[in-house]
């Protein structure tokens, strides 16, 4: 019963409800929440470590790679230790070494190398070396005895050189008749001594100007015992800047100055000789290094006569070509002191007169690299000269040589060299020159000259503890002036040298030099027969 009451009110409640409702308005719901819509934050985007998609499009431009040598044309290795140039980059590893040997005509060889310093804040090198021989023929003896130190301060913007050397070297006229003539060792004996000093001062690292500077001076104090003094003085001041790495603007002002004089001589003579300069030069490098040209002139006082010289030369690089071509206006004074003209004729008398010489040279040519290792390099020159020295024999003693002054002469110079290089394992190199004087003035013929030249050299490292080397000259002889005044051709020469070096251990090694080998006793001057074959050995400690 109590179900049936429960329903019956629910029903009566419903009725009563919808009973109460206005359907002619329009029924409204409120609804209140506090929910704020915002929106969220951005997410950072991650990247995945997808693998990309490979390109199929390849574009290859035009490259060059460069010759993989270690060594140039002119530098190979040799077997004879010289003076090592200062390097701020020098290994510092066994720096020291003792070299001594012994050969035929009674000769003796020394040489010796000390260095001190780290290499980056100071650098002293040390050198010293003697060689004497006597030759068959009387007084046909020579010696020289050399000492020399070379040193640099670094500091973290320049470096700051210097050296010292003195070196005595003897030569005997022996180039007199034998039959008809006995002369003593102190008639004929041409004692060359040398005291050279030099200093300097060069910028390691641009200054805020950009402005390169190496300004430097040379003292040389030679003599020829009991005939010459010569002091000279030489003070050399370059100065560059470079703009955009294309324009190079440099001045080098120069001053080199003599003073001449002979003693204990019938007659004496005492003069100076000097030379002034200063060259301005304008350089340019194209950006792709294909072209670049010197232009500049050189106003020059020589004996306070004024000289202009021209200084304009320039290379070319031919596109997808390996050639590159050179051309050029340059000109120079030569300084002909004593010095400098005993150094190629030792045999030379004493001098009343110093004329300098003007070179005024026109050349064309080609270089190139072909392959990995080949090099070659083509010129022809056509050269003019004022105050040309020529050498002639003595005709009154019959054992020394004068100069015979030539006003005006041309040559024409042909000069090509060739070079194979691998790395510094093996190193061929050639070179030939050709000359014709012509248009002289003053001489018949251009006296003491050599008309063509050849060289070749060889440097293989067989295994890494022995050296090949070898080298051959040869010349023809040039014209020359015999004692009754008739001119004659000398027949030239040729001299072949070999040798090897076996490094024993990484102290010790051991070598052999083989001279003149085809015992061929040559005249380079006129009554000066060389020494045939000699051999020279011995060893070398490091440490």
């Amino acid at each position: 019963m109590k179900r049936i009451y429960i329903i019956i009110i629910l029903c009566f409640t419903v009725a009563v409800s919808f009973a109460q409702r206005d359907t002619t308005k329009r029924q409204s719901i409120d609804i209140t929440s506090s929910y704020k819509p915002v929106l969220r934050n951005a997410v950072k985007i991650n990247f995945s470590a997808a693998q990309l998609n490979a390109d199929s499009s390849k574009t290859v431009g035009p490259y060059s790679i460069p010759q993989q040598n270690l060594f140039y044309t002119y530098q190979p290795v040799s077997l004879k230790p010289l003076a090592l140039q200062q390097d701020t980059t020098l290994e510092l590893g066994l720096r020291n070494f003792l070299k001594a040997g012994i050969g035929n005509y009674s000769t003796p060889y020394f040489s010796a190398g000390v260095s001190f310093g780290d290499g980056k804040k100071q650098l002293v090198n040390v050198y010293a070396d003697y060689i004497s021989s006597k030759g068959t023929i009387k007084n046909q003896d020579y010696a020289d005895f050399n000492v020399k130190a070379a040193g640099s301060f670094f500091t973290d913007k320049n470096e700051v050189y210097g050296g010292a050397a003195v070196r005595q070297q003897d030569y005997n006229l022996y180039g007199y008749d034998h039959v008809a003539h006995d002369y003593s060792k102190d008639d004929v004996l041409q004692r060359f001594q040398n005291v050279k000093l030099n200093a300097g001062i060069r910028n390691k690292e641009l200054n805020e100007s950009g402005i390169n500077y190496d300004p430097n001076l040379e003292i040389n104090i030679f003599n020829n015992r009991n005939k010459v003094t010569e002091n000279s003085l030489v003070v050399n001041a370059p100065v560059y800047k470079t703009f955009n790495d294309v324009f190079t603007v440099k001045v080098t002002a120069k001053a080199d100055i003599t003073s001449y004089k002979s003693k204990d001589l019938t007659t004496n003579v005492s003069f100076n000789n000097n030379i002034f300069s200063i060259a301005p030069e304008l350089m340019y490098v194209s950006p792709e290094s294909s072209f670049n040209i010197h232009g500049g002139i050189t106003p020059a006082w020589d004996n306070s006569k004024l000289s202009v010289l021209p200084n304009i030369y320039g290379e070319l690089k031919l596109k997808q070509l390996p050639f590159l071509l050179q051309a050029g206006l340059v000109g120079r004074l030569i300084k002909n002191s004593y010095q400098n003209l005993t150094a190629i004729n030792p045999y030379l008398q004493t001098l009343d007169v110093q004329n300098n010489t003007k070179e005024i040279e026109f050349y064309g040519g080609i270089k190139a690299t072909v392959g990995d290792h080949f090099n070659f390099n083509a010129k022809a020159s056509y050269l003019s000269y004022t105050n040309l020295p020529f050498f002639v024999n003595n005709t009154t003693d019959q054992k020394s040589f004068l100069i015979s002054n030539e006003s005006s002469v041309k040559d024409l110079r042909v000069h090509g060299d060739l070079s194979y290089i691998k790395q510094d394992k093996f190193t061929i190199t050639a070179g030939i020159t050709f000359n014709g004087y012509t248009a002289m003035k003053d001489n018949d013929r251009a006296w003491g000259t050599v008309p063509v030249e050849l060289s070749a050299s060889l440097r293989w490292w067989a295994f890494k503890q022995l050296l090949i080397k070898g080298d051959y000259m040869a010349f023809s002889g040039g014209p020359v002036l015999l004692s009754n005044n008739t001119d004659a051709t000398l027949t030239g020469g040729n001299d072949l040298s070999a040798g090897i070096e076996l490094v024993i251990n990484k102290r010790f090694s051991a070598w052999l030099n083989l001279n003149n080998i085809f015992d061929n006793k040559y005249q380079r001057w006129l009554n000066y027969p060389v020494y045939g074959l000699n051999i020279l050995g011995g060893v070398t400690f490091k440490f």
